[in-house]
Order: C-alpha cells, then sequence, then structure tokens
C-alpha cells in the first residue's frame, strides 16, 4: 500500500506500507549480533531510554504479538530547501529539523494506532528521541525517563535488519547525503506490532 502526501513545508512525503506475521519478521529480518553490536558503538547507547540495553527480554517482548505492519515514509526535501545547505553544518541542521518535524507527527500517529489496535506496540523510525530535545535525555543522568508512556524504541536497536526490511518489503532503496548535501530523498521506517486482524490499517491516518 502506498500513499503521497504534496503539503507545502518544503518537502513531500511519500509511505508505503507492509505487513507480515511477526514470527516471520522476527525470523527473517532480525540479525540481533550485527546490530546491537552496531548500537554499542553509537554514543547514544545507554544514554536513552530509547535505546539498549533494555531491562527486557526483547524475545519475550515481541513474540507476544502475531503481526507487525511496517511503514515507511521517504521525505523528499525540494529544490528551495536543498539550495540551502551550503556545507556539511547546514545540511545536519536542516536533517535534523526535517526528520523532527516528520517524526513528532508520525511518532503521534503510532501511538494512537497502538491503542486503537490493541493489544499492539509501536516502534518509532531511528534516530534520537525527539522527547526531550533541549533537557537531553533523563538516563544520561541515571535518572528514569520522563515520558515512559510515550517513549519506543527503534526497530534496530531490537536487532532488525533496516536495510532488508526497505528493500524486501517496503520497495525503497535506502539513500545516505553526502559532503554537505541531502540525499533524494530520507527514509523513516516505523512499525506496529499487534494481534488485531482489522484490515483498515492505513497509512494517512498517521500524518
Amino acid at each position: 500500500m502506498t500513499g503521497e502526501d504534496k503539503g507545502n513545508r518544503g518537502y513531500q512525503l511519500l509511505y508505503r506500507v507492509a505487513k507480515t506475521e511477526a514470527k516471520d519478521y522476527i525470523r527473517n529480518y532480525s540479525d540481533a549480533e550485527r546490530f546491537i553490536g552496531y548500537c554499542r558503538q553509537c554514543p547514544r547507547y545507554n544514554t536513552y531510554w530509547s535505546c539498549p540495553p533494555y531491562g527486557f527480554d526483547v524475545e519475550e517482548y515481541l513474540t507476544r504479538y502475531t503481526d507487525v505492519i511496517l511503514v515507511g515514509t521517504q521525505l523528499f526535501p525540494d529544490a528551495a530547501l536543498r539550495s540551502e545547505c551550503t556545507d556539511a553544518k547546514q545540511s545536519t541542521r536542516i536533517t535534523y529539523r526535517l526528520i523532527g518535524e516528520v517524526r513528532r507527527t508520525l511518532d503521534k500517529g503510532l501511538l494512537e494506532w497502538e491503542s486503537k489496535y490493541a493489544p499492539a506496540r509501536a516502534f518509532f523510525a531511528g534516530g534520537m528521541c525527539y522527547l526531550c530535545p533541549m533537557e537531553g535525555c533523563a538516563r544520561a543522568k541515571g535518572l528514569p525517563c520522563r515520558h515512559p508512556d510515550k517513549v519506543r524504541p527503534p526497530l534496530e536497536a531490537f536487532g532488525f535488519d533496516i536495510g532488508k526490511t526497505t528493500s524486501q518489503l517496503l520497495g525503497i532503496e535506502l539513500q545516505w547525503g553526502r559532503k554537505g548535501s541531502l540525499p533524494e530523498y530520507f527514509t523513516l521506517v516505523s512499525a506496529l506490532f499487534t494481534n488485531s486482524k482489522e484490515s483498515d490499517i492505513i497509512p494517512e491516518t498517521l500524518y
């Protein structure tokens, strides 16, 4: 399933949705040793509550659900926005702003899905958590999460292969920016693990 949002915000969104059985997704798209290994090399490891290590059994967390709905959101910056990227610093600033803007809307929609299609659990797109951007995550100070009802992990933090997920299930090839320039599009991969068998889950309800 695909859809498009042509909003006038300096970018366009194209979204794709795929549904598969949770057991198949876990078996075919998880490589925990490899991807958690990458997480350990990240400066956010053990400093953000959305990132590993977690204080619960990941396998038990996942296997309670029967299905997974995957959402691939492609964010296409327009020409005017691209022209603002004159160096790496500008590119980083614009990337942070764009992804943060889309994530705040997307994450809210996923939490609404989580409630509507309960029992369910959302997984936010990878990258940093946007709930406490100014204060920084409380975990770095050894404190509990300020928003335990809203924080959700990304799929890769549970060991899932995002590149394989996008190419094989969502029909999207990941792209990366180079030397201060923006890529043709950014890809945000979110998910909902659920036991709901309702078939009216459509991406438009996320945005």
